[in-house]
């Protein structure tokens, strides 16, 4: 993964510059030039990649979501489900068969013909290791996607058919997620491992190239099967530091940002010019305390260090309402939230008798991993700041290392044994509505990376089942119940200082109609239009 954090402000400005129009008229009944019919969106940082089935971050799937289409699709503002690709499914009666009809005439952006085979090969190119092109990627989602999945039969050019191995409560939820995205095929084969550089899908945009560090373009795809954007091209910019993105949204140079300063955010309600967009998001922000190296595999310590963080002064302070105080990884925003579940509350002095019971009297000292910028990290290094002043009152000290966010990526998510990491940030925003997607994918013993994002390593046994068998339960009641006892049992155990929920904050030049924030964090220009 490569990130640039160094962007000269004359490329932003000329990177959205141009004299050329269109025949599109405006409201005042002049041609549109390219330029105002263009969004310019200031992302925290470069994305990662553009290949569907290897996003792991916001910053690459809010660039490359829009090329990409899938069998299922979550409405509008909400994660409940509508078609997609697939007119229409059926679900046997035990659950394990999934029978989808897809929609015929659609074509993938390079003419190749979209139908059952590119389903099949979209699937198993990511659960196959003896597929011809397993190799093209990396594939962080697939286990938590398909890994329920037994077989894809192509039943004929418009039918496919899913067998599970056992039923799966989330499973048609995860089919609208992205590692769920159909491929062209055409174009794996041709690009291989290249193909992250070279995306194609049957989405409303269509890729049209990718300079490193400065910039990715999309443009409209003009035979979309929902119907042509209105909007001709979409320009995304890593623009990492969020004083100059303002800087550049205030100057109109680009027209949309995210990660906006806490600091600046009334004054920019009050700017006629600009529109600011707020959702309650199924986001949460943590660090991650490495379980399996010392000190942080004896749970006094991680209590310990729980007790010392002062997490309601960090979002009061820093965040300034831009979040709330979290009780539990679950979002209140997602089924299954366990209001009744309780955070530390600040106490130093019950940190230090922990720390003192655990065989830590006098303290430790600790290296703390920290991104520059990241999707979904609001505001690293201040946050970081607080948390090693905190933990100094309790003789802990904190040396803070931070990183560019492509890399710290790569650091972060590796197998144990090769993490040397004590404790880093990390968020997470819902990608289907259910909270396993939060549970399990990050906590689960069986999710330990590369496998999936347990990024503390965390293993609990009775953590282990109840999630388990929360996979294979219809009831919705039943399985609320047992992700309410997880959340219980993991608060308990500290693997995380759990410290915020995130609203999804954006602020976008006026002239944007018609967005709509999305609860999985994916930005949809599809039916967006500017004047």
């Amino acid at each position: 993964m490569v990130l640039s954090f160094f962007l000269i402000v004359v490329l932003v400005i000329s990177g959205c510059s141009s004299s050329k129009t269109s025949n599109e008229k405006g409201k005042d009944g002049n041609a549109k030039t390219e330029k105002n019919n263009t969004i310019v969106i200031g992302l925290e940082a470069e994305p990662t990649s553009l290949d569907a089935h290897q996003l792991s971050d916001f910053n690459s799937s809010r660039t490359a979501m829009e090329l990409y289409d899938q069998l299922v699709h979550f409405k509008d503002e909400s994660t409940e489900l509508e078609p997609g690709l697939a007119e229409k499914w059926d679900v046997s009666d035990n659950g394990l068969e999934y029978t989808f009809y897809l929609k015929k005439d659609v074509k993938f952006h390079d003419g190749t013909p979209f139908n059952a085979d590119a389903v099949k090969f979209s699937i198993d190119r990511q659960i196959d290791p003896k597929h011809p092109f397993h190799d093209t990627g990396q594939y962080a989602y697939a286990d938590f996607t398909f890994g329920s999945v037994d077989k894809v039969e192509v039943v004929d050019e418009y039918t496919v058919k899913i067998t599970l191995k056992e039923m799966f409560a989330p499973f048609l939820g995860n089919m609208a997620m992205h590692a769920a995205s159909i491929v062209s095929p055409t174009a794996v084969e041709k690009y291989g491992a290249d193909f992250t550089k070279n995306p194609v899908g049957t989405g409303p945009y269509k890729f049209v190239k990718w300079n490193p560090g400065v910039e990715v373009i999309l443009e409209k795809n003009e035979e979309y099967f929902k119907g042509a954007p209105s909007v001709d091209k979409l320009i995304f910019k890593p623009i990492t530091e969020p004083q100059t993105r303002l800087a550049e949204l205030e100057s109109g140079s680009i027209d949309f940002i995210v990660n906006v300063p806490p600091d600046d955010l009334a004054r920019l309600k009050d700017d006629s010019k600009l529109q600011v967009i707020e959702q309650a998001g199924m986001h949460v922000w943590w660090t991650a305390l490495n379980t399996q190296r010392e000190p942080f595999n004896n749970v006094k310590v991680r209590q310990a260090i729980n007790y010392a963080i002062n997490k309601e002064a960090i979002v009061e302070g820093i965040l300034q309402g831009t979040g709330e105080v979290a009780n539990s990884p679950v979002p209140p925003t997602v089924w299954g939230h366990n209001p009744n579940v309780k955070n530390y509350e600040h106490d130093p002095a019950k940190a230090k008798k922990l720390l003192a019971e655990a065989g830590y009297p006098d303290g430790f000292d600790v290296t703390y991993w920290v991104p520059e910028s990241g999707s979904g990290m609001q505001q690293p290094e201040a946050m970081a700041a607080a948390i090693q002043a905190d933990l100094a009152e309790i003789g802990v000290n904190v040396k803070i290392q931070t990183l560019e966010w492509g890399t710290y990526l790569d650091k972060v998510f590796v197998p144990a044994e090769e993490n040397d990491m004590d404790m880093h940030q990390m968020s997470w925003m819902g990608d289907n509505g259910d909270p396993d997607n939060f549970l399990y994918i990050l906590l689960s013993g069986k999710q330990w990376p590369t496998a999936g994002f347990n990024d503390a390593y965390y293993q609990n046994k009775k953590v282990d089942e109840l999630l388990d068998k929360a996979r294979v339960i219809k009831d919705k009641a039943e399985r609320t119940k047992i992700y309410e006892e997880v959340q219980e049992l993991v608060m308990e155990d500290a693997p995380w200082i759990v410290v915020d929920h995130e609203k999804q904050i954006v602020v976008a030049n006026s002239r944007i109609k018609d967005f709509k924030l999305h609860p999985t964090g994916v930005f949809r220009f599809s039916t967006v239009t500017v004047e």
